[in-house]
This record gives structure tokens, C-alpha cells and sequence, in this order.
């Protein structure tokens, strides 16, 4: 089965009008997966757009990459050791380790707020993936989730006490589509998981807002995918971008005033900024190629986690 955020639906685009960014965006960086240079590399870029790097510069594919809570440190996919594996790298592109090292695909990684713990997805022991949790350095991985369906796109909670993630809770009508899966958030040890949507189609992506109250995601509508918000609870859904492109990858700004996201047709995605309610859309990569999974860098800080 391919995973949902490697799938890309066909659409028509929708022509916007688009501000130029300026200097009220959020301040900071953001880090993206682009393959403008002929494979899938990890990528950094000015939170208007500009100053735009390559951090891995590596043949392999690089993907999907999450900031540590201090923004010092980066962790990806990559399959440069010949399969999927989770990796960490500073900032900077240097001190690159191999995290998760196993024979089974591992992706998905997303750090903890107190920057301990990495949660991600492997088929290490059940060919669908479920959830596992580490240790930052690659040890002590625990299993958080024990059944036959398959999950994907895990993140904590601002207070780290729970992990929003996708799960498909229906197959495939036939082969070539995704079935349904439904936004969960369960305890950060794996327990008392609960049901958080209800609607069609593979919903997947959620993102924390950094206050918690509300979470973000990326979900199938009349034809499209489109991002979504609703309250932490599940409670108060809304359709924020409601447009015949293909939507997809939200994450928030460290101070919660915007949402960067991936949006396109085909192969030809860009990544763009909004605010959470979908007004003042704009565009901050604009070339051939598929920009996407966007993670904006946070604010240097102490740890959010409750005692």
C-alpha cells in the first residue's frame, strides 16, 4: 500500500490571488521535501520564501522532515542505508545519524515537546505499521499501538500527553484506493485511543495548534483534498480551504497566527501559507517540482510538557 502523504491526487487548479509575503508573516524558518533537483531532498527556506537551501544533498530519497522543540536538530526519512530508516541531523545539515536502523520501513517520525521521545510508524511487526515510540538517541523503541490497521502521520500534543495520528478504519473499495481513515488521539503511552472525526474518504496529517485547542489535517472533499480545522475535542469542523486544488500537510507557526501547507496538481506542488480561518493564502515556492511536507522551525524554548 503506498502511503497516503507519497500519493497525489490529479485536480484543476485553482487560480488565487495571492498578497506577496511581507514582513507580517511570523518570523523563523521552515524546512520542506522538494525533488527540484531531481530527487527528494530535505530543503530550508526563510518563512517569507526566500533563502532557500539544500540540507541533505544526498542521491537517496529524503523526506518528511520534524524540528526538535529547541530547533536545533532535524529528524527525516531516508533510504540511504537501503530501506526506510528514521534519521537525525543538525540544523546545519551535519552530525547525521541513523536513528531507527532496521530492516522494516520506518517513517513518519515526530519529536516529543520535552524532546525525549521520537513517535513513529514502522512494519517492523505488523506489515500494515502501527505506532512505536524512542528514545532520541535510537534505544529503547516500545510499540504503542497492537492491532491490524494501518496508521500513519503521528504527533504529540503541545503538553505531551497525547498523539493525534490517521488511522484507516475501513479497506479499499478496490485496489488503487485509499478507503477511509479517521483522525484518533490516544494517550502518549498508547492507550484509551479514541475516534475524533467522522466523515469520507483518508483523512490523515493532524497537526497540534501550539495553544492545543485545536488540530489541523488534510482530508478528501467533492472531488479534492482540502485542510481542515476543528477544536482538540473533534467538536467544530471546518473546511478551511474549500478550493479544486489539491490541499495537503498543514503545520503551524510557533505562535499560531498561520498554517503552512503543501497545494497543487499533479506533480507540481508549492508550498503556501494561510491563516486558520483560510483568508490571506500566499504562495511561498513557485517553481517546477513537488515542494511539500512543510515544518516550520520553532522558537527556541523551554519544554511545554505539563508536570
Amino acid at each position: 500500500m503506498m502511503h497516503l502523504q507519497e500519493v497525489i491526487s490529479a485536480g484543476s487548479l485553482l487560480l488565487l490571488t495571492v498578497a506577496c509575503p511581507t514582513a507580517d508573516i511570523s518570523e523563523g524558518e521552515i524546512t520542506f521535501t522538494s525533488r527540484r533537483d531531481g530527487n527528494f531532498e530535505i530543503y530550508i527556506m526563510a518563512a517569507d520564501g526566500s533563502d532557500v537551501r539544500n540540507l541533505t544533498n544526498h542521491e537517496a530519497t529524503d523526506y518528511d522532515s520534524s524540528w526538535s522543540p529547541d530547533g536545533k536538530r532535524l529528524i527525516f526519512r531516508s533510504n540511504r542505508g537501503g530501506n526506510d530508516d528514521i534519521y537525525v541531523m543538525n540544523a546545519d545539515g551535519s552530525g547525521l545519524v541513523n536513528l531507527s536502523n532496521h530492516p522494516a520501513k520506518d517513517r513518519g517520525g515526530r519529536w516529543s515537546p520535552d524532546g525525549k521521545k521520537i513517535v513513529f510508524v514502522s512494519d517492523r511487526d505488523q506489515v500494515r505499521g502501527e505506532l512505536y515510540v524512542m528514545n532520541v538517541d535510537g534505544t529503547n523503541i516500545e510499540r504503542l499501538t497492537h492491532n491490524e490497521l494501518y496508521e500513519e502521520m503521528p504527533c504529540w500534543s503541545p503538553d505531551g500527553r497525547q498523539i493525534a495520528f490517521s488511522r484507516q478504519v475501513q479497506e479499499p473499495a478496490e485496489e488503487g484506493h485509499a478507503g477511509n481513515a479517521e483522525i484518533f488521539v490516544m494517550a502518549a503511552n498508547g492507550t484509551n485511543a479514541r475516534r475524533l472525526t467522522d466523515k469520507a474518504g483518508f483523512d490523515s496529517g493532524p497537526r497540534w495548534s501550539p495553544d492545543g485547542g485545536q488540530i489541523t489535517f488534510h482530508g478528501p472533499h467533492e472531488g479534492s483534498w482540502d485542510l481542515f480545522v476543528m477544536d482538540a475535542s473533534g467538536e467544530n469542523l471546518r473546511n478551511i480551504t474549500k478550493d479544486v486544488a489539491d490541499d495537503y500537510q498543514p503545520d503551524w507557526s510557533p505562535d499560531g497566527k498561520w498554517i503552512v501547507y503543501c497545494s497543487g496538481v499533479g506533480e507540481e506542488y508549492d508550498i503556501w501559507l494561510m491563516r486558520p480561518d483560510g483568508t490571506d493564502r500566499r504562495n511561498l515556492t513557485s517553481r517546477p517540482g513537488r515542494d511539500q511536507n512543510p515544518a516550520w522551525r520553532p522558537k527556541a524554548a523551554k519544554a511545554r510538557v505539563k508536570e
